[in-house]
């Protein structure tokens, strides 16, 4: 695709939570720090929270990457489960299988991990993702794991990451005792314009771009506008620009490139048809060396000439078979036809009956024989 095109060691806008990509805005920095801070000071049940797409689960496995040699890490990220399931995960995690253990069992099998981890002079950090998803129940539950304490020391540390909701969720009355025990909350903002692009420069390091900047000023200028600096969408319309500016042979991804971008990923357009106005004209297309353009061309191509090709058939073998019916049943119609008419013409001619002065030469022979 576009990697050996713009020199890139590996896809810059990906969808994974890859740390290596991770860009340290202003409000990310901030609750990176405060993360790491709260884990060092051992202070028990920490929260991230942001609106979906800021970047959350690629910032935690930064921070897990950072505590790894000082603590063993639990991250959970599917949070579809209830209480029994949830200490399964846990347990699963660490490498204990539970499918016969009541919870009371898993809780003695989690504190003696807890206690190994804790003697050998190590933390021990689960990581909840999406926990907005959580019901009440398991946030119960989640609560009753602070009790795994010794008279100094926490034996785990908690931080629960979720998106807005969950904040809403923590308010609840009933969840006060839960809400108390979280020590510090960390929020995550948009980027902004200067930090959108200062984004996309980042990324394309990392991937290994060597050349100058990629995206013209007015092009980083869309991106910012269009993705309201939230890092996800922003990866979707880079991600995009590069496979049209590849395929256009563009070194330099600029305004048309992104208007373009925007056209095809605007969901609205499908309800209300519009003309296309693709920068893809025919020389591009027809002069495009990428595997996707050309399997794309080849299947518009291909559907149009079959739909032309099955009506031509259609056409040609109608007509032969009409004339075959016309061949094998055309030349008797007309013959029965003209016979039919001729015994109509023979029924209406008079019929000549002799008189009695006609003479035997000129009556015939039959009855002459008579008369005598």
């Amino acid at each position: 695709m576009f990697l050996d095109f713009y020199r890139l060691r590996v896809q810059p806008f990906g969808v994974s939570p890859d740390p290596r990509f991770l860009y340290l805005s202003a409000s990310h920095r901030e609750a990176l720090a405060s993360l790491y801070c709260g884990i060092e000071f051992n202070r028990g049940f920490l929260a991230l929270i942001a609106p979906p797409g800021l970047g959350k689960t690629t910032l935690l496995h930064r921070l897990l990457e950072q505590v790894r040699d000082t603590s063993r890490t639990v991250f959970l990220f599917n949070t579809q489960f209830d209480s029994r399931e949830f200490l399964r995960y846990i347990l699963l995690d660490l490498g204990i299988a539970s499918p016969a253990l009541d919870l009371v069992q898993m809780h003695a099998q989690l504190n003696r991990v807890l206690l190994e981890e804790h003697r050998a002079g190590r933390r021990f950090l689960l990581v909840i993702d999406e926990a907005q998803n959580l019901s009440e129940s398991v946030l119960e539950t989640v609560r009753l794991l602070s009790n795994f304490e010794t008279p100094t020391a926490k034996l785990l540390q908690i931080i629960l990451s979720g998106q807005p909701q969950f904040a809403e969720i923590l308010s609840r009355p009933s969840l006060a005792q839960l809400r108390q025990r979280v020590s510090s909350l960390a929020r995550l903002q948009p980027f902004t314009p200067d930090e959108t692009a200062s984004y996309i420069e980042h990324r394309l390091r990392v991937a290994g771009y060597p050349g100058g900047r990629l995206f013209s000023p007015g092009a980083l200028e869309i991106i910012a506008a269009h993705s309201r600096g939230i890092p996800r969408n922003i990866n979707n319309l880079c991600f995009n620009a590069l496979a049209i500016g590849c395929a256009l042979k563009r070194t330099r991804i600029d305004q048309e490139v992104l208007r373009e971008v925007i056209a095809d990923l605007d969901v609205n357009s499908m309800h209300s048809p519009a003309p296309a106005t693709s920068l893809l004209p025919a020389p591009v297309v027809a002069a495009a060396e990428k595997p996707f353009v050309l399997a794309m061309t080849r299947i518009v191509i291909g559907r149009n000439l079959f739909r032309a090709a099955t009506a031509v058939t259609v056409l040609i073998l109608v007509s032969l078979l009409a004339t075959l019916w016309w061949t094998s049943n055309g030349s008797s119609v007309g013959f029965r036809t003209a016979k039919a008419d001729r015994r109509a013409q023979a029924a209406q001619e008079p019929v000549t009956v002799p008189s009695a002065g006609t003479t035997a030469a000129s009556a015939p022979p039959g009855a002459s024989r008579v008369a005598q």
